[in-house]
């Protein structure tokens, strides 16, 4: 592992408020975009390296970052609002991961949303513009630019702060559109943007081909059959199944990710219900909404509905990422709906915990708890499905429904801290397009309030493993939590426990039949 300074975790459970250290995180930020990923998601990519290693910002990039943030403060009334209205109590300071793990005065959540706050009144409010000392505004120059992309790329956009608002100011909007203003002058994060250009161009984050991708899932279906001794299907591309199965592409190649992905496979089989997966939209991971790109949004959401009418399925189903489900949940069907196509039995969309813990309650599954007896389980709510989303057909299902699966199908389970859970729970730290290597030691400071929750439960319960549903949060905390004396294999995916208890009895899959329209009534309560 890398040397750096690891916070120490004090094992009593609680967050202990650090004194600031100004300056502590200043820097660079991440790797800045080359023009051709900027030109890939239509982003302005008229400027180039200076021939000192860094790249120039585009011409008159001044005017163009003031006409991106008019339009966005008048497109998002709420964006207007939350610059407005901050009256600087103080509420959110404590609360960011990153403002507890760094000491930095600048991630405390009201110092960050200011560096833009600031700007925007020095231009768009009459104070500003003529008692400017007055009232705290700032000029927009290459220095404020330069902290805009340092300190933007250290906010997961999480939204713990604005639980504890009492004015509900969303401070991941502010970053978001920050974000997307710094992509205007030719300030885009490498790591977002590429990604997002693998989706435009292949499908997935990964930029895995579908050959790639058909030999990877008949290498699950081999793996399966050789440890079950059943052929589970893996489908790929078949037109007429009931299910379009829309998952992280975390899930086709790495653990705990693709251990989930086998659970998912194995639920779908015993249920009897037919699906497949897509070539052209094998992602559910949603990086549009990272850098406040509503465009990009919408182009990745839209590959999802084409996938889904292409192959003429009923509903569809994601797996295990936390904004996947969030952009799903809330944005799906503004970003490319109406879903009039699918079948109104079922809601659009719906997470695979819905469909399994449906099955569970209907007695459709027969599982065997004692498989997962070797594991005592806690479980770490993400950020964008805890206050991002809801499942099921009640507030609070988000927290509900991957609990009662936990406990479905494991007998040892108890909670972290309750300040820690749930809507108050606290971010894994490689959030909101941050889990890129040239920001290690963010991530690796960001994860402070989870790991002392989660060796608070490990010493005084005993537990052993924690489980997540978000492809992010798996694959932060396996690279973090070695830092601080964790095993990387402490982390899986809930697919995967239900995956070890599921008992298989059904030999063969269902496959697609598109030329049949009946559907068994079996599959109703899933």
């Amino acid at each position: 592992m890398a040397d750096y300074e690891v916070p120490k975790l004090n094992g009593e459970g609680y967050i202990q408020i650090p004194k600031i250290k100004p300056g502590a995180m200043a820097g660079k930020g991440p790797f800045i975009a080359k023009p051709d990923f900027q030109k890939a998601l239509n982003f302005p990519a008229d400027f180039q390296a200076d021939g000192a290693g860094k790249f120039e910002l585009v011409p008159d990039w001044k005017d163009r970052a003031l006409n991106k943030l008019d339009d966005l403060r008048h497109r998002y009334r709420s964006l207007q609002l939350y610059l407005d209205i901050c009256v600087k109590c103080g509420a959110c300071t404590d609360k960011c991961h990153y403002y507890v793990g760094t000491h930095d005065p600048k991630n405390m959540p009201v110092a960050r949303q200011d560096l833009l706050r600031k700007v925007y009144r020095r231009y768009f409010t009459f104070a500003g513009k003529h008692f400017p000392k007055l009232v705290g505004a700032v000029d927009l120059t290459e220095e404020v630019v330069d902290d805009w992309y340092n300190y933007y790329h250290q906010c997961s956009q999480c939204r713990r702060c604005s639980v504890y608002c009492p004015y509900g100011i969303d401070t991941a909007e502010v970053s978001m559109a920050a974000r997307e203003i710094l992509d205007h002058i030719g300030r885009g994060s490498k790591y977002n943007n590429e990604i997002i250009s693998k989706v435009f161009k292949v499908g997935n984050n990964l930029g895995l081909p579908q050959p790639a991708l058909a030999d990877t899932l008949e290498g699950l279906e081999e793996d399966v059959e050789a440890d079950t001794g059943i052929k589970v299907r893996f489908p790929l591309d078949e037109e007429g199944a009931e299910v379009l199965l829309v998952t992280p592409s975390a899930d086709f190649f790495a653990e705990p990710h693709v251990d989930g992905l086998m659970g998912y496979a194995k639920v779908f089989h015993e249920a009897g219900i037919s699906w497949t997966l897509s070539s052209y939209a094998s992602e559910g991971a949603n990086f549009g909404m990272f850098i406040g790109s509503y465009e990009n949004m919408r182009r990745i959401a839209l590959r999802i509905r084409e996938a889904a009418i292409k192959l003429k399925v009923k509903r569809i189903v994601f797996g295990e990422c936390g904004h996947a489900w969030r952009v799903a949940y809330s944005f799906l069907n503004t970003l490319a709906g109406p879903f009039d196509f699918l079948d109104p039995k079922y809601p659009v969309p719906q997470h695979i915990l819905e469909v399994t813990w449906g099955l569970i309650q209907n007695g459709k599954l027969v599982i065997d708890k004692t498989q997962n007896d070797d594991k005592v389980l806690t479980f770490h709510d993400s950020c964008n499905v805890a206050r991002g989303s809801r499942m099921g057909d009640k507030p609070g299902g988000q927290f509900e429904y991957p609990r009662n699966v936990i406990k479905a199908v494991c007998n040892h389970f108890v909670d972290m801290p309750a300040d820690t859970i749930h809507d108050a729970t606290y971010c894994c730290g490689g959030g909101g397009g941050l889990l890129t290597d040239d920001l290690m030691e963010l991530r690796i400071k960001g994860a402070q309030p989870r790991m002392e929750a989660l060796k608070y439960v490990t010493e005084q319960q005993g537990v052993t493993h924690m489980a997540a549903i978000c492809a992010i949060c798996k694959s932060q905390f396996t690279k973090v939590i070695p830092y601080y004396g964790f095993k990387m294999d402490q982390i899986v995916s809930v697919h995967q426990l239900v995956s070890k208890a599921l008992v298989l009895q059904r030999p063969v899959s269902v496959q697609a039949r598109p030329d049949d329209d009946d559907e068994d009534d079996e599959n109703d309560d899933a």
